[in-house]
């Protein structure tokens, strides 16, 4: 593992290209040029404006709910033989880590003269976050989703089309995140003039890797100061979370990067993207993504439709390559295990994406004995109870 104390500058910002060492970048059609750039003036501007990031920390604080707290697993990790400490993203308005960066963009497309903001979103988190954000601030709202997970996330679709926005279902490909996100860029393409792109993680083109970041990073911060003041002034051994964009292990990986601790990123088998993929270029971005040897993009699978995702945040790409951040995967079964066992032990049902983390807890666990591990717990599994109620039908009783 890098030595963190050496941290190199593309840990902390990219280059003027928008690169993170060899990843990130700016691929895009000629038109999305001036958007792209107009964006990261309009981002840096704003970045830097005191009353910006006033009104910002304001909302975060009186609307969003933050600081999210830690909670401390007594039980589990009694039964782990670790000591457990979980970052309660899950409690913020919308149930998610997703209303940090929305609200944070959301503010930017109105400072930008925007009046709509587009999202493409998978489980339906970032889609909610976007269309609160939209109706709190007067903006209109569209939302793509891809038609399988409009199934599987049906709570999520009406509480969108509750909170005033418009949901298109995107039905090439796999009918999923990927393909929602393709949808939103062509409606971006065609409506830049008016419309701001509120993009739901760390992925894309310059500068939205950075500036999510930027937005999420109020969870690595919070969660630094708690630990320490909960742990005597240290910092943990292990920090998890899961990773199909990145967003919410970006976010608190950064309150950390500089720490002697170990950074994990936990993917889905089936979407693997630094586990299994070579570096490519997919919607603006070059990163580690799942690609055949032909260059085409394969699909992803996972049972979280917030992970069923190809690639992987240019960031985290550039984490792995230089050894400061590891991303190990695992399987469904597994997962479902993971979510089964955070609702018995502890009283808290957590997203299946915060699954695959507790997962990997799981898991590891004979190897850590007796180390502090901080997981981030970025949304609550309210989305994801028809699913399972299906998946695991009678078992329970």
């Amino acid at each position: 593992m890098m030595n963190p104390k050496q941290v190199p500058r593309e840990l902390l910002t990219p280059g003027a290209d928008g690169r993170f060492g060899e990843f990130g970048g700016r691929f895009v059609p000629e038109t999305l040029v001036p958007a792209c750039e107009e964006l990261e003036r309009a981002f840096n501007d704003a970045w830097n404006d005191s009353l910006f990031r006033t009104e910002l920390d304001d909302l975060l604080r009186e609307y969003a709910g933050r600081p999210s707290i830690l909670t401390e697993c007594h039980n589990l990790g009694a039964q782990l033989g670790i000591r457990l400490i979980l970052k309660r993203e899950d409690l913020n308005h919308t149930g998610s880590h997703k209303i940090n960066s929305v609200l944070g963009q959301a503010l930017l497309a109105k400072r930008m003269g925007k009046k709509r903001i587009i999202a493409e979103t998978g489980a339906g988190q970032h889609g909610v976050a976007s269309a609160t954000a939209a109706a709190l601030l007067g903006l209109e709202c569209k939302v793509y989703m891809g038609a399988v997970d409009i199934e599987r996330q049906s709570l999520n679709v009406f509480r969108m089309k509750l909170l005033g926005a418009t949901v298109e279902a995107a039905n090439s490909g796999s009918r999923t995140l990927k393909d929602a996100v393709n949808e939103a860029m062509r409606d971006w393409v065609a409506s830049v003039e008016t419309s701001y792109y509120c993009i739901g993680s760390v992925m894309g083109p310059h500068p939205y890797p950075f500036m999510v970041r930027q937005f999420q990073s109020v969870i690595g911060k919070e969660a630094r100061k708690q630990f320490q003041e909960l742990c005597d002034g240290s910092d943990p051994n292990i920090v998890v979370a899961c990773v199909g964009g990145g967003s919410n292990a970006m976010g608190i990986f950064s309150g950390f990067i500089d720490a002697d601790t170990r950074l994990v990123g936990v993917e889905p088998a089936g979407g693997a993207a630094v586990g299994r993929g070579t570096p490519g270029v997919v919607h603006g971005m070059k990163s580690y993504l799942m690609q055949d040897e032909y260059g085409q993009v394969q699909e992803a699978h996972s049972i979280s439709a917030g992970l069923d995702y190809p690639g992987v945040g240019p960031e985290h790409s550039y984490l792995a390559s230089v050894g400061r951040a590891e991303y190990p995967s695992v399987d469904d079964q597994e997962v479902i295990e993971g979510f089964k066992l955070m609702a018995r032990a502890e009283g808290i049902i957590p997203a299946l994406e915060c699954a695959h983390a507790v997962a990997w807890i799981t898991r590891e666990a004979p190897k850590i004995q007796g180390q502090t591990v901080l997981m981030n717990l970025s949304g609550r599994g309210d989305k994801d109870v028809a699913q399972m109620m299906a998946i695991l039908g009678d078992s329970l009783s």
